[in-house]
């Protein structure tokens, strides 16, 4: 313990170590004020820029696009205050989160409880190699790459495609996934995937019927694109870099997985301030409890959080390249690699 009160890291693994948790339980008190000015500085921004938007449609659509960037820029930062919410930790009260949780859902299109579940199930299995795909992008190992027949290898490379990957992944993940519903899913979860597809209906038909659909398309797809692009990116590369840790079954280790599994993503101010500090991911996988605006100050003030891996944009848009996790070298490797190591 440093004379500050903060935690100090000890060397090896993190296991048995409760300690990390009463030290960062400051860290997760949400503040009325500070939330209610991030819903000023994402929802406000990005709702009257919409509108800047389709009043230029009849000026011209090229600058329409230029205003598209800043606005997908909010509409990111906003769905990373409905991630908050999820997680309970951007309002005080249980019942203020769900709320406000749900509100945000229709601007991101994301069904509220549905998220909930599957993103919890990520937290709770990242980086375990025995519980993959639960709320995660899918990574095969190299043994399993090798192995599986030609169709299976080509359509897990479609899969992890750049093109594929942050092209089309966002139109599924945020438009065509979340819509659909299927009965093997709790009645909770399915409830809340059909009443936000209703809601999302409403509110479609609402402002085609006052605007045109066409205008409504034209306004409302380019920043959605551009922040579900984004989005994916910074998804991608929370857990996907080369020494990402992976393990299986006993050896698996929560902190463990937070610390040397989840990236530090060091990004300008602005990127930083339009991601909602969500590059550092390490401080919200320890404690996801931690709302975004606290997440600087809990990794300055704990030298648990110095030695986790950090990454620049420029090596975030690198790793795209690494696609299996190997398991002699213990890295990610690209199919190049892997093909090496086949032969």
């Amino acid at each position: 313990m440093s004379a500050a009160g903060s935690v100090v890291a000890p060397r090896g693994a993190l296991r048995g170590r409760p300690a990390w948790r009463d030290q960062l339980a400051p860290y997760t008190e949400a503040r009325v004020w500070r939330s209610v000015l991030d819903l000023a500085t994402s929802v406000v921004p990005y709702l009257a820029l919409s509108v800047v938007m389709y009043l230029l449609l009849d000026v011209s659509y090229v600058l329409v696009l230029l205003v598209a960037v800043p606005t997908g820029g909010f509409m990111l930062r906003t769905y990373i205050l409905f991630h908050d919410c999820t997680h309970g930790s951007f309002l005080p009260t249980k019942r203020g989160n769900t709320w406000v949780g749900r509100f945000l859902a229709l601007l991101v299109y994301s069904p509220f409880s549905a998220w909930r579940h599957s993103h919890a199930m990520h937290h709770a299995t990242a980086g375990d190699l025995e519980r993959r795909g639960a709320g995660d992008v899918p990574t095969w190992t190299v043994a399993e790459y090798n192995d599986a027949a030609r169709m299976k290898r080509m359509g897990y490379w479609l899969f992890r495609h750049p093109l594929v990957m942050f092209v089309l992944g966002p139109i599924w993940a945020m438009i065509i996934g979340p819509r659909i519903a299927r009965r093997s899913q709790r009645p909770r979860i399915r409830n809340s995937i059909l009443w936000t597809n209703l809601g999302i209906a409403a509110m479609v038909v609402a402002l085609s019927l006052l605007i045109g659909l066409r205008a409504y398309l034209l306004v409302w797809a380019p920043p959605a694109l551009i922040a579900g692009a984004c989005g994916v990116f910074m998804f991608y590369v929370q857990h996907q870099f080369e020494d990402a840790y992976w393990e299986s079954g006993e050896s698996w280790n929560y902190a463990d997985a937070a610390l040397r599994g989840s990236s530090y993503l060091q990004l300008n101010k602005t990127l930083q301030f339009f991601t909602g500090n969500i590059g550092l991911h390490h401080v919200h996988h320890l404690s996801a409890s931690i709302p975004n605006y606290n997440l600087q100050r809990a990794h300055d003030e704990n030298p648990i959080f110095h030695d986790v891996p950090r990454l620049s944009l420029w090596d975030g848009v690198k790793a795209v390249r690494l696609k299996l996790f190997d398991e002699q070298d213990r890295r990610l490797v690209t199919f190049k690699q892997a093909r090496l190591r086949r032969s």
